[in-house]
């Protein structure tokens, strides 16, 4: 705690993160200065404070497009918030067209898991139960293979699970709780409708 912080380096930490003055000043005193430590120590606490958040109500928001260059694949994905003026905010803005885009590559089935029709979810659980049957594992560890099949389905098919098409180090849910840390918000992804031509 004795690491003497400049302005300067506040300054540069508040431009990096968008977090407040004191914010900032803790966060560089916490890790000595440091200021790629401080900013993943903001990021942690504005996401841990993201999740307090979930609750509350989130009315207001934006609806983004985006269409493939080819024209044959096209987006419309529903974003939420608290306030009109987040909505309005560069972030937000950028988070929806983000989201847009990565369901035309990603090709979810569902903005959560919860979401995932009860139908798909015991197709999957019978597939992945008869795979396990057939490897000849021990019946007592097969529940949680089969468990750990239906985590991975999730992984690769389910919006908020999926690793993010422009930085597979995050998930969309992760992201999606960043900028709610970010603009002080409850920020939902509503719904979302994916459009390929020639699809039945």
């Amino acid at each position: 705690m004795g690491t003497a912080i400049s302005a300067k380096q506040v300054s540069a930490l508040r431009s990096r993160t968008g977090a407040g003055m004191m914010d900032c000043k803790r966060a560089l005193q916490e890790t000595g200065g440091d200021i790629d430590k401080a900013v993943d120590l903001l990021r942690r606490k504005g996401i841990a404070k993201a999740e307090k958040r979930v609750g509350r109500s989130a009315q207001e928001g934006v609806v983004a497009s985006y269409v493939h260059f080819n024209g044959k694949v096209a987006v419309l994905v529903e974003v939420n918030c608290e306030t009109d003026f987040v909505a309005r905010t560069d972030d937000f803005q950028q988070l929806a067209r983000d989201i847009a885009m990565h369901v035309a590559s990603a090709k979810p089935i569902a903005v959560s898991t919860d979401e995932v029709p009860a139908e798909i979810v015991e197709r999957e659980r019978a597939i992945f139960e008869a795979q396990v049957a057939e490897s000849g594992k021990p019946e007592q560890v097969r529940g949680k293979i089969v468990e750990g099949k239906l985590k991975k389905f999730y992984k690769e098919n389910v919006l908020l699970e999926q690793a993010f098409v422009k930085d597979d180090k995050k998930t969309v849910g992760n992201l999606v709780k960043e900028i709610s840390g970010k603009v002080g918000e409850n920020v939902v992804v509503r719904r979302f409708t994916r459009y390929e031509l020639g699809e039945e």
